[in-house]
């Protein structure tokens, strides 16, 4: 049970349900750490004064520091502030919910001091999750996921008595904002109409990441790193409803699935709590509600992001990082209003044919890899421009 957290990404949606969590279990917030938001924090920093906070953009630390000046609660920023964040010695717990790969090393370095991981952010399997499963297995730190897939898998996994038992696992979908249209319906879709998920609260960058299935390309790869499983074990089903949070199919034919309300204070109060239970907040589900969950398959041709991404997961390598890195700089374009929603994909895929490959990386050549398949996309537009 965490009795005392440390939460990267605290101004989030994430971060922001979780310090719900916090504050119905009663856990002690160590240190809270963002990226800009510095009305929030500021809130935040006020109710729970933390030994300090973060933020990891200078120019909005300094501004957090004139408002703080009154507390006697210190402003760190940029990755130094992050890695003390995540090494606070009074947290046995880091939430890791900033978005991006620059969760990463904090993640690490949270690792090697052994402490608890409530992992919120797939940038960090996704970029280099061997090397992290490495590192959490020699210091003996755990790894709990906060993604409701993740979590899902986690939990129908806790009867799992031998891996060989483990068939495949089942990713489930919602969708997102386009599912049932054509890649010609929704080629030239904009930022406003991509940003509006019919299940989950979500920020921006994985609201649209799960419109193009990006998404879950990626939960494929960090269910691979995860459970240390090949990408043939691991598939993805639509389901609207977001009930079904994930499923296990055992080698006997026996599925297991977690469900519940689609909520992530759930997950992130387990991720708490694992391996106990403790009551919830949270609306009970109420099956009569829904009267029928529906399954499709994913439709590729509409949405072509998810087959780069299960590409990439088969290439390994640094291919999984150069993907990431590639979609954040796609979607870092579309957010901007400077090219439309079926660009993202083939922006993504051209940066992959650029980027060489290299396999067994070190943390050095993973980060080189997202640079430079960032770097290829910015090049793109450059030349299209």
């Amino acid at each position: 049970m965490t009795k005392c957290i440390s939460i990267l990404g605290s101004t989030g949606s994430i971060g922001t349900q979780t310090l719900e969590v916090v504050d119905h279990l009663g856990i002690q917030v160590a240190v809270l750490a963002a990226r800009r938001s510095v009305d929030l924090i500021e809130q935040q920093a006020r109710k729970y004064l933390p030994r300090f906070v973060v933020l990891y953009e200078e120019e909005a630390a300094a501004r957090l520091r004139s408002r703080l000046s009154d507390l006697d609660i210190p402003v760190l920023s940029g990755m130094e502030g992050l890695l003390a964040a995540a090494t606070a010695e009074e947290a046995d717990t880091v939430l890791t919910a900033i978005v991006g790969v620059v969760c990463l090393e904090p993640t690490l370095a949270a690792i090697r001091r052994g402490k608890k991981i409530a992992l919120a952010n797939k940038e960090t399997l996704v970029s280099a999750g061997e090397l992290v499963m490495d590192a959490a297995a020699e210091h003996g730190a755990e790894i709990v996921p906060v993604d409701s897939e993740h979590s899902a898998i986690f939990q129908c996994l806790q009867t799992c008595r031998d891996e060989r038992e483990i068939k495949r696992v089942i990713l489930t979908c919602s969708g997102g904002t386009f599912f049932g249209k054509k890649k010609e319906e929704i080629y030239h879709a904009t930022r406003v109409q991509a940003l509006k998920n019919p299940n989950w609260s979500m920020g921006d960058k994985v609201t649209l990441d799960s419109a193009t299935l990006m998404n879950k390309g990626l939960e494929v790869i960090e269910a691979m790193r995860l459970y240390r499983l090949p990408v043939s074990q691991v598939s993805v089903v639509i389901h609207r409803e977001s009930v079904v949070h994930s499923m296990v199919e055992y080698c006997d034919g026996a599925v297991l699935a977690q469900l519940a309300v689609p909520d992530m204070r759930v997950q992130i109060q387990y991720a708490m709590t694992h391996p106990h239970r403790l009551p919830s907040p949270v609306k009970t589900l109420n099956f009569t509600e829904y009267g029928a969950l529906t399954f499709s398959e994913p439709d590729r041709e509409a949405f072509p992001c998810l087959g780069i991404a299960m590409e990439a997961a088969k290439t390994g390598g640094t291919a999984c990082a150069a993907l990431n890195g590639a979609n954040e700089a796609a979607v870092g374009l579309f957010l901007q209003d400077r090219i439309v929603f079926g660009e993202i994909a083939e922006y993504v895929d051209r940066a992959l044919q650029r980027v060489p490959v290299k396999a067994l990386p070190g943390l050095e050549e993973v980060l080189q890899a997202d640079a430079d398949a960032r770097a290829a996309v910015g090049e793109a537009y450059q030349q299209r421009a």
